[in-house]
């Protein structure tokens, strides 16, 4: 049971009321204070929630509704300001729910809190692959002289996950020295998502995967509530086939995402909010199709054990 110091104050759709009973668990990082640039990605987690409850419960990707798939944890409670601490809360917090055999779906708070939770998945999962959906590389080693940054944040995966495991779609933005690393030890796919995903998803299939989507990915046209505005990404509609092709076709399997970097104090009609909300929504329902696709695997294969389980 997690023991993390968590606050609750509303949920995101309808909740299970059961931790115990829940493969999967959402859960809020409210942590904003490495932004260089426009602060108030903390109120996400929030805003996010109050917006799920304007969407239908059914989605038409998955054909499936979000009912009672998921145990909304609410929001890990920082402390405020200290970077080095908070890394650690986030990392007690995700250590505590996958001991208990359970996948976390988070919601940001800046990019920085996808480094402490996947940094638990790799200890877990050993060929842990990482699918970046982002504006920007992230893969510079400081930031303002701060090695803990949403600008370091994917050279801090790169360093604890195994090399060719980090794929980056979508980006368009970053320093030549992020380029040129990336070119030698990522694989990165400059300005589109869905086209590239389709061609790579073969070599994907069957692997452990955990899914950061920064959504300053999306053109500020769709999403101008975010840090860093970055002109020329992609559009909605190209996001959710992405997740839809990640989730259902492709047979990678999924075993932890967030969605990082929505600011709602300069978010427009709450547009970027909403879709933060529509994107949570699918990855959950995809998701919860996969854990049961596994839970029958495992159990068609126990019984070819003959009900030994230690597969």
């Amino acid at each position: 049971m997690i023991e993390t110091n968590l606050s609750k104050t509303s949920s995101f759709f309808s909740s299970s009321d059961s931790y115990e009973k829940s493969d999967l668990i959402l859960l809020g990082i409210p942590m904003d204070y490495t932004a260089s640039n426009i602060p108030g990605s903390r109120f996400a987690p929030k805003r996010i929630r109050e917006l799920s409850h304007t969407l239908e419960n059914y989605s038409s990707f998955f054909d499936d509704h979000i009912d009672e798939k998921f145990y909304d944890a609410g929001d890990i409670v920082m402390p405020w300001g200290n970077t080095v601490k908070s890394i650690k809360f986030i990392e007690e917090t995700a250590e505590d729910i996958l001991n208990d055999g359970k996948k976390i779906v988070s919601i940001g708070g800046d990019h920085l809190i996808t480094y402490p939770i996947v940094k638990k998945y790799a200890a877990k999962y050993k060929d842990l692959v990482v699918l970046q959906f982002d504006a920007h590389m992230d893969l510079r080693e400081e930031w303002n002289n701060e090695k803990y940054s949403h600008a370091t944040v994917l050279k801090l995966v790169y360093d604890i996950i195994k090399k060719g495991n980090l794929y980056q779609f979508g980006i368009r933005s970053g320093s030549k020295e992020e380029f040129d690393f990336a070119k030698k030890h990522c694989r990165i796919y400059k300005n589109d998502v869905y086209e590239p995903l389709k061609k790579v998803a073969g070599s994907l299939s069957g692997k452990d995967a955990y899914l950061t989507i920064d959504i300053d990915v999306l053109d500020p046209a769709f999403a101008p509530g975010t840090g860093y505005i970055e002109a020329g990404g992609i559009s909605s509609k190209e996001l959710f086939d992405a997740v839809s092709l990640l989730l259902s076709e492709a047979g990678v399997n999924i075993v932890g995402a967030d969605v990082v970097e929505v600011c709602p104090p300069t978010d427009n009609s709450d547009r970027t909010s909403a879709i933060a909300a529509k994107l949570i929504r699918e990855i959950i329902i995809g998701m919860s199709k996969n854990v049961c696709k596994n839970k029958i695997n495992l159990n068609l294969k126990n019984k070819e054990n003959g009900g030994n389980n230690s597969v």
